[in-house]
């Protein structure tokens, strides 16, 4: 928890206590400013832990602090977050221990702003917090009421009680403040303007995943080859129909997101060659020249700044031997591999079964309803990716 220098650092000594009381190990980082208004020993008798406020100092058992404290929190508050402090966070700048601070935390990010009214109506202050929201960060609160300085309107920090409900809650969802991109359903590789090659991939499952991911907290980026199903609640939706505009589509969002999660059935062959018009039905036999895709799971996992790259496999014989050599051939972080048939749930149904594989380990998740599948898997990602990123 990070407490930067406004009047309402008193209720932060309060935030302290309330979580400790719920157990959360909170460790404390303080400005300079707020040691004004507060002394760091009332957090440390609150807390159990020295209170952190230099970013440099040459006595610490560990001169990289603030990357330490950043890898070992579950979740960084910042309460209160002053209107300098917001500006600072939504420009970059990292000139003391809190900002610094917020640019190496990879976990969520929360943000309890207290301000004067007219600070908090300003334009710039509002754009810095949608600059802050578009980069994950929740905000709570603030409030409307009487402030110190007699004014009244909107720039209370929120209640102690309120912000630690808040952050419970938040504990619930594994996923908080994570960029997820998934993809889903078929391709459709045109032959001419009323003809093209496809599959039987209804993107049920894949729908299923994106709704689960956001019901985990995740910001959800879903692109969808054709399908005849309704959007998932709060995902966005991006429609291609070629493998061609979904490898475009893909690779323009995928170092901007944490994770991943290949889930759409991209056809292996597109026709070298599209008829501008219809193909007449003349020969007794004909020949299509087919050309090879491009392999999206491949290129997400091989990007520089790549995401945590889950792929999926469906087979109709070798599923274990055919998903391990995948997994290692595409440099992927995890492959979920189904088997599709008669019979086998995947393509087109409604119930699937899944067996998941990983560099260090492997897991089956029985047959069930695509959404509870759906919900087992994004669990075992989130503990895999948390496992990644705190190693």
């Amino acid at each position: 928890m990070a407490v930067s220098g406004g009047i309402a650092a008193y209720k932060a000594a309060e935030l302290v206590r309330l979580l400790c009381k719920q157990n959360v190990d909170v460790r404390v980082v303080m400005t300079e400013a707020a040691m004004q208004f507060v002394t760091p020993l009332t957090f440390q008798a609150l807390s159990g832990y020295p209170v952190h406020s230099e970013l440099l100092n040459a006595d610490a058992e560990n001169a990289m602090g603030h990357i330490s404290l950043a890898r070992w929190a579950d979740m960084l508050l910042i309460a209160p977050a002053t209107a300098n402090c917001i500006a600072k966070c939504s420009h970059g700048l990292a000139d003391d221990l809190l900002s610094t601070l917020y640019l190496a935390a990879s976990c969520p990010v929360y943000m309890a702003p207290a301000m004067n009214q007219a600070m908090w109506s300003k334009p710039v202050t509002q754009e810095n917090i949608q600059k802050l929201q578009a980069h994950g960060v929740k905000f709570i609160g603030p409030a409307a009421g009487e402030q110190a300085c007699g004014e009244t309107g909107f720039g209370r920090m929120s209640e102690p009680a309120e912000i630690v409900a808040q952050l419970l809650s938040a504990a619930a969802q594994p996923l908080a403040g994570i960029k997820v991109l998934v993809s889903a359903g078929p391709t459709r590789e045109p032959l001419d303007p009323v003809r093209y090659i496809t599959n039987r991939s209804s993107g049920k499952m894949g729908y299923a995943i994106a709704r689960a991911a956001a019901k985990a907290g995740a910001q959800v980026t879903l692109v969808s080859g054709p399908v005849a199903l309704a959007a998932p609640e709060n995902v966005a939706v991006i429609a291609v129909e070629t493998a061609a505009q979904m490898y475009d589509a893909v690779l323009q969002r995928a170092s901007d997101h944490a994770i991943y999660i290949g889930a759409a059935a991209v056809a292996d062959y597109s026709p070298a060659i599209v008829q501008p018009e219809k193909i007449k039905k003349q020969a007794q036999q004909t020949s299509l020249i087919l050309q090879k895709t491009e392999d999206i799971l491949a290129a997400v996992a091989n990007l520089d700044r790549h995401p945590f790259t889950v792929g999926f496999a469906a087979e109709t014989h070798d599923l274990e031997n055919y998903a391990r050599s995948k997994l290692v051939q595409k440099k992927l972080d995890m492959i979920a591999a189904n088997w599709v048939g008669q019979a086998q749930g995947g393509f087109d149904s409604d119930q699937n079964a899944l067996q998941v594989f990983w560099p260090e380990g492997q897991n089956t998740l029985a047959m069930t309803d695509k959404i509870q599948l759906a919900e087992q898997l994004i669990r075992l990602i989130t503990e895999k990716f948390h496992e990644k990123n705190t190693a």
